[in-house]
């Protein structure tokens, strides 16, 4: 399959809604990462989504929309909770996907057989015109395969999809950098369920006291069901193993330091690099989580372009605020491995 490359002008756009509306796959730019975009009402065109990705079928999928009204229009649940339309209010267009009841016109291939529908509402310009283009919601993980870090340039997908998807739609440098968050409105408390950009603090200010799920900072069970994109797989992960360091500054500066080994990296704050022997990847400040949030994905990039690189000691950061995203992000990339140098 030859992919195009495909620009966010207008004529690029009208193509990449033809594209999608025959059944057709789209990697598109959102502000958090690039999504693969399908219709989102075609069960067929949803599995190829899986196949171009190599993603287990029983991941559920996010629905794109470009306007709150197009949740009724096209049908996608069967009832909005008050406090969907608190948080729509308040949050959309933006980085918050809201889980529902599914309504009659989500096939199973996008709910993973679930009887909810997570719905989300980017505010990102390009992905609001290609959603309209198309003429139909669509259904978009990132676009990325299965398991690697996500993509937040087209350089970034072109690289891992070119030649499995029919087009690549570039928007530029997403700018939040991880995916959005979700929060669950089908039980019967609302419910965190990976975390994100807008902070459960943000949430609890519109509607009250918030669960978090414990498979947000912790490993879901085997015989769990997934009910978010991001909670049940290894994720986010570079080539190389990654390893969460929990410590201060310098015990984690001496730790790595012992290393001094010429296939490993650390991926540190920037205060940290100017005493590291190895070869360092920053994130940011040590306590600016946003700028971490936007680096994260990039960093191991980088580091998977660096084939010499085969382990990765990851600076661990307190799950408070945006923080959280990073850490549910990288405990994700480790593959759980942790080690504890220090209590903070």
């Amino acid at each position: 399959m030859n992919t195009l490359l495909l620009s966010d002008n207008e004529k690029d756009i009208k193509t990449a809604g033809e594209i999608l509306s025959r059944g057709g796959l789209v990697a598109i730019p959102t502000e958090t990462v690039y999504g693969l975009a399908a219709n989102a009402l075609d069960g067929n065109a949803v599995k190829n989504i899986f196949k171009a990705k190599g993603r287990p079928m029983d991941n559920p999928l996010i629905v794109h929309i470009a306007d709150f009204d197009d949740i009724k229009r096209f049908s996608l649940v069967s009832e909005i909770p008050e406090k969907a339309y608190k948080l729509s209010e308040r949050f959309w267009s933006g980085p918050l996907t809201m889980i529902m009841p599914k309504g009659s016109a989500i096939p199973d291939e996008v709910s993973a057989g679930l009887d909810t529908v997570a719905i989300r509402f980017p505010s990102h310009k390009t992905a609001q015109a290609v959603i309209k283009a198309a003429g139909c919601p669509l259904a978009a993980p990132s676009a990325n395969l299965s398991g690697s870090p996500s993509p937040t340039t087209a350089a970034h997908v072109m690289s891992d999809l070119n030649g499995r998807i029919d087009a690549v739609l570039d928007g530029g440098e997403c700018s939040v950098g991880l995916e959005s968050t979700v929060i669950t409105l089908a039980a019967e408390k609302p419910r965190l369920l990976r975390p994100g950009g807008i902070t459960v603090e943000q949430l609890e200010s519109v509607i009250g006291e918030i669960e978090v799920d414990d498979a947000v900072l912790n490993r879901l069970r085997d015989d769990e069901k997934a009910a978010s994109p991001g909670m049940k797989y290894k994720h986010y992960a570079p080539k190389a193993k990654v390893t969460l360091v929990f410590s201060s500054d310098k015990a984690y500066i001496d730790f790595v330091n012992e290393k001094n080994e010429k296939d490993t990296a650390a991926l540190c704050y920037n205060g940290d690099a100017e005493f590291i022997k190895l070869r360092t990847y920053t994130l940011g400040d040590k306590d600016d989580y946003k700028s971490q949030a936007h680096r994260l994905f990039k960093m191991l990039r980088k580091i998977d372009g660096n084939p010499e690189i085969k382990k990765v000691y990851a600076r661990c950061p307190k799950p408070d605020g945006v923080g959280m995203a990073v850490y549910n992000r990288l405990i994700r990339a480790a593959g759980f491995e942790v080690i504890t140098l220090e209590e903070l």
